[in-house]
């Protein structure tokens, strides 16, 4: 039986939000676009919802937010308010994203935090998290507090044994850094 989605009004609830580009196309890895994008989650923050995390990776985006109506008008705004000023600001005709998001109401914030981002250094677009400039990894960016419910407790370790559990995950090891990687498993093992 198949359980009843519970309609996500503003209940003060998080979510990871993740939304793909119209035919998985790559839009993002031209300069502009990240960067109107970014502008367009800093525009609505604060009024439509509260923002935690976001990555542009090059055709999808991932965004931890609370939101401060519905989680679909919330979407609504990143998506359509993006798609307006991509037509209006990068003179764009393109179809921006797929139809809908995925979302996943976030119990555990640091394993989506690590997830979200981590997400550059899996797919080699950067050697440390905070070297991707198109995420809330990298510093200087300004995000909302992590709602009180959700605050991570202080363990390595609980991190640590969280991530193990993760499929395709198998450890997080640091590189000469203070940033966690998270290797992937080899097909072998």
């Amino acid at each position: 039986m198949r359980p009843i989605r519970e309609h996500a009004t503003n209940n003060g609830q998080t979510y990871m939000v993740t939304s793909s580009t119209w035919g998985r196309r790559a839009l993002f890895s031209r300069e502009a676009w990240p960067k109107l994008l970014i502008d367009t989650l800093y525009h609505y923050r604060g009024s439509v919802y509260l923002l935690h995390e976001f990555v542009i990776m090059p055709e999808h985006v991932h965004v931890i937010v609370t939101p401060q109506t519905s989680l679909e008008r919330a979407v609504q705004f990143i998506k359509g308010g993006f798609s307006y000023r991509a037509r209006t600001e990068l003179g764009s005709n393109l179809e921006v994203w797929q139809k809908g998001f995925s979302d996943h109401r976030i119990r555990d914030y640091r394993l989506h935090q690590v997830y979200i981002q981590q997400n550059p250094v899996r797919k080699h677009l950067c050697e440390r998290a905070e070297e991707y400039p198109y995420s809330s990894a990298k510093p200087g960016f300004e995000l909302d507090s992590i709602p009180q419910g959700l605050k991570p407790e202080i363990s390595e370790e609980r991190d640590t044994a969280r991530l193990e559990g993760v499929p395709f995950q198998t450890k997080i090891t640091s590189k000469n850094s203070e940033a966690p990687v998270i290797q992937a498993k080899s097909k072998t093992a």
